[in-house]
């Protein structure tokens, strides 16, 4: 069997296991996994915090040399089979691509890395240092709130040996741009800090029939939901942009040029571009009054909000408070998730640098942050890791495919894990290579 039916096989398997979360039920795809690796005379481990919650860890040890994790999750979002044209669990193989809920988000990068690594144990491959496939539940849903969930939050605590690595590619980039002619590939090298905030907007509770006698919290709020909507945060060139518009440009320009340039370029590379330039935000949920008779006392704004690599959110804050003004308000931030960044100068990076040159013709590798949060940053607070987002993506166009994730008829194509396959392969034997 070829390493190409082999991935495309083992993807069916795993996206006809339901582990959409809540509930999770990971251990469906943790059987799958399992029963692939003994199938390929590979060991695995299950760890995990509830039973039917597992995480699949497999590794090849070598030498004291570095060591390397494939990282990847099990669990996916909801689907609901109205919205799509094929059974989401069906993982049905239609020209040439492969359908059902998590096949980009990311039960794609799980096949390939499981490939990668089998073919390697079976080809006797002898590490370096050590070789980890880590496949995880509950990054969709784990670690809010506060809650170090069931996946690699918990492990990184509970089992930290299990999981300590010098280097990881996990999901996050891969997406293929075309500007001024050179295909150029993302790499997901930072992501930016999940930190949102309730605003609590008080006023004096009345019936709705007179409302001259109360104070309606919600129409109080109105304002200050229109404030944070006008907001133009401080924009700054992080390291990632910098690096990015340079690889593209042959230059990083000035701050102030930055957006034009890159929009000059390809209105897709200001896109992606815009979000790295400061923080974000955008009201999305509000509560007030449970009846409809009742005036509300107190209005309360849910924001979302994306910080910088290495902001924080009492760097922010006087910026908000500038742009709400005075007034009988309460700010609580309400978590802290991401906000991580792995340097660029490292073997990992030449070594993707290097793949990506090998795709096709002119191809270049350039950074990227993440405008949400993956698992990496657990990695990186917790042992230093440089961790890379990176599944090269060159069959399936990068606007269908983002268009597609966590949306109806996701689907990803077989060339796409295929090349996958190979890039896990060749960045493996180039940072492992015994000397």
């Amino acid at each position: 069997m070829t390493l190409r039916d082999e991935v495309t096989q083992l993807l069916q398997e795993l996206l006809r296991a339901n582990t959409v979360n809540p509930p999770g039920n990971e251990i469906r795809a943790a059987e799958v996994l399992r029963g692939y690796f003994a199938r390929n005379g590979v060991e695995c481990e299950l760890y995990a915090r509830e039973p039917d919650r597992p995480n699949v860890v497999a590794r090849l040890r070598g030498g004291e040399g570095p060591s390397l994790m494939l990282l990847s999750h099990t669990d996916t979002v909801i689907a609901d089979p109205a919205e799509w044209e094929r059974d989401p669990w069906s993982g049905d193989l239609v020209d040439g691509e492969v359908w059902g809920r998590g096949a980009l988000d990311m039960k794609d990068q799980v096949a390939v890395s499981a490939v990668a690594f089998a073919s390697l144990a079976r080809e006797g491959f002898a590490p370096a240092g050590e070789l980890l496939f880590t496949s995880v539940a509950d990054e969709e849903v784990g670690g809010l709130s506060g809650d170090v969930g069931f996946g690699l939050g918990w492990l990184v605590g509970a089992h930290p040996d299990a999981v300590r690595c010098d280097y990881a590619i996990n999901e996050g980039g891969g997406q293929r741009l075309v500007l001024d002619g050179v295909p150029v590939y993302l790499c997901a090298t930072a992501e930016k800090m999940s930190a949102p905030f309730t605003l609590r907007v008080h006023g004096r509770s009345g019936h709705a029939s007179m409302p001259g006698i109360a104070d309606n919290a919600l129409v109080k709020a109105a304002r200050y939901v229109s404030a944070l909507g006008e907001l133009e945060p401080p924009r700054e060139l992080i390291p990632e942009a910098r690096a990015l518009l340079a690889t593209v440009l042959g230059e990083a320009p000035p701050l102030d040029q930055a957006l034009d340039r890159a929009r000059a370029v390809h209105p897709t590379l200001a896109e992606h571009v815009e979000p790295l330039l400061s923080f974000t935000l955008s009201p999305t949920m509000i509560d007030a009054s449970h009846q409809r008779n009742v005036v509300p006392a107190l209005c309360e704004v849910t924001v979302d909000c994306r910080l910088l690599p290495e902001q924080t959110p009492a760097s922010v804050e006087p910026v908000i408070r500038a742009a709400l003004g005075n007034g009988a308000y309460e700010l609580e931030w309400q978590e802290e998730v991401g906000g991580t960044r792995s340097r660029l100068d490292s073997p990992l990076w030449d070594a993707l640098a290097a793949f990506t040159q090998s795709i096709e013709p002119g191809a270049r590798l350039a950074p990227t942050a993440c405008a949400g949060f993956t698992d990496s940053h657990y990695l990186r607070q917790a042992f230093g890791t440089v961790a890379y987002g990176f599944l090269p993506m060159k069959a399936m166009d990068t606007e269908v495919a983002e268009k597609l994730v966590h949306s109806a008829n996701e689907r990803v194509a077989v060339d796409d894990l295929e090349l996958g396959v190979h890039m896990m392969r060749t960045v493996a034997k180039e940072l492992l290579a015994p000397s």
